[in-house]
C-alpha cells in the first residue's frame, strides 16, 4: 500500500508543477523573440557599418566609382597611349624570338648599360637563350668584380663568373643622380612588367621622340616625348640608325634596335614565359583527356540505369 500511495503522491506533485512550467514557458517566449529582434538589429547595423567603411576605404584609394571625378589634368599628363604591336611572344602559342633577344642584349650592352642597370639578370641566364656557355663566360670575364675577404681580410678583384649578376653602371644612387642631372635611371629588369602598356609602351617611348608642339615649353635639360607622362623626360633620344652593328647582318635601324631591346627586356622580366606556356598546353591536353574520359565513364555507367524499363506485374487474383 505504501508503494501505491507514494506513486500517487509523485503523480500529484508532477501535476502541480506542470502549470508553473507552462506559465514560465509562456512568459519567456516573448522575451526570446525580443532578444532575437535586438540581435538582428545589431547585426544589420554592424554589416551596414562594415559596408560603409569598405566603400569609404575604396573611395579614398581609387575614387568614388559612382560619381565621375573632375581632375585638373589632361591626357598629356598620363602620356599618349601606345599602339598594340604584334610581338613574337604575344600569343598563347608563340614563343620568344631568341635571335631578337641576342640582338637586344647587344643594344643594351652598347647603349643602355651606360645608365641603366639590370640587377635581376645573371650571366648564366643568357646561356641557352641568346648565347652559348663559352660566349657567356667570355663576356662575364671581361668585367672585374669585387670579392673577398681573402685569408688576410682584404677585398680583391676577380674576373666575372656565370653566377655573377650584370654590373651596375654606377656605384650608388647618388652617383647615378649626379651623372644624370638629378634624375635616377630606373633598373630595367622588370621594366616591361612595371609600366602600363608593357612592351608596347617601352617601344613607343624609345621611338617617340619628336619636337614639342607649339605652345609646349620644355625645361632645359629635358626632352619632349608624348608617350611619357607629362611629356618631359630626362632621357634623351639614344637610338639612331646604324648606332650598332649586328653580328648577323640585320640592318640596325631605329625601329629594329627598339624592337630587339624591348624583346630582350620582355625576356628579362619574364624568362619563364616559354616554359609556362608549354606547361599550360600540357595541362590543357591532360585535363581535356581526363574530361572526355570522365564523360564517357559517366555515360557508360548510367546508360543502362537511365534506359532500363521497370514493369510491374500485379499478382493474379485468385478465385
Amino acid at each position: 500500500m505504501s508503494g501505491r500511495f507514494q506513486f500517487l503522491r509523485q503523480g500529484l506533485r508532477a501535476a502541480q508543477q506542470t502549470p508553473a512550467f507552462a506559465r514560465n514557458a509562456s512568459t519567456s517566449a516573448p522575451q526570446s523573440a525580443a532578444a532575437r529582434v535586438a540581435l538582428s538589429n545589431r547585426t544589420a547595423v554592424a554589416l551596414s557599418l562594415v559596408s560603409a567603411g569598405t566603400f569609404a576605404w575604396y573611395s579614398a584609394l581609387y575614387g568614388n566609382p559612382l560619381v565621375p571625378e573632375a581632375k585638373a589634368e589632361g591626357a598629356a599628363d598620363h602620356g599618349l597611349h601606345p599602339a598594340a604591336y604584334p610581338w613574337a611572344h604575344k600569343g598563347p602559342f608563340e614563343t620568344f624570338d631568341h635571335a631578337s633577344i641576342r640582338r637586344g642584349y647587344q643594344v643594351y650592352r652598347e647603349v643602355c648599360s651606360t645608365c641603366h642597370s639590370l640587377d635581376r639578370v645573371a650571366w648564366r641566364n643568357l646561356v641557352g637563350v641568346s648565347h652559348t656557355v663559352d660566349e657567356a663566360k667570355a663576356m662575364a670575364e671581361e668585367i672585374e668584380y669585387e670579392d673577398g675577404p681573402d685569408s688576410e681580410g682584404s677585398m680583391f678583384q676577380r674576373p666575372g663568373k656565370l653566377a655573377d649578376y650584370m654590373p651596375r653602371p654606377y656605384a650608388n644612387e647618388e652617383a647615378a643622380r649626379a651623372g644624370n642631372a638629378g634624375a635616377l635611371p630606373p633598373d630595367l629588369s622588370l621594366m616591361t612588367k612595371a609600366r602600363h602598356g608593357g612592351a608596347d609602351y617601352v617601344y613607343a617611348l624609345l621611338t617617340g621622340y619628336v619636337d614639342p608642339p607649339a605652345g609646349v615649353e620644355i625645361r632645359e635639360g629635358l626632352n619632349y616625348n608624348p608617350y611619357f607622362p607629362g611629356g618631359a623626360i630626362g632621357m634623351a633620344r639614344v637610338l639612331y640608325d646604324g648606332l650598332v652593328e649586328y653580328d648577323d647582318g640585320t640592318p640596325a635601324t631605329t625601329s629594329q634596335m627598339a624592337k630587339d631591346v624591348v624583346s630582350f627586356l620582355a625576356w628579362a622580366a619574364e624568362p619563364e614565359l616559354d616554359q609556362r606556356k608549354k606547361m599550360g598546353m600540357q595541362a590543357t591536353i591532360i585535363l581535356s583527356g581526363l574530361l572526355a574520359l570522365s564523360i564517357w565513364t559517366k555515360k557508360f555507367k548510367w546508360a543502362p540505369i537511365k534506359s532500363r524499363k521497370i514493369v510491374y506485374n500485379p499478382p493474379a487474383a485468385k478465385h
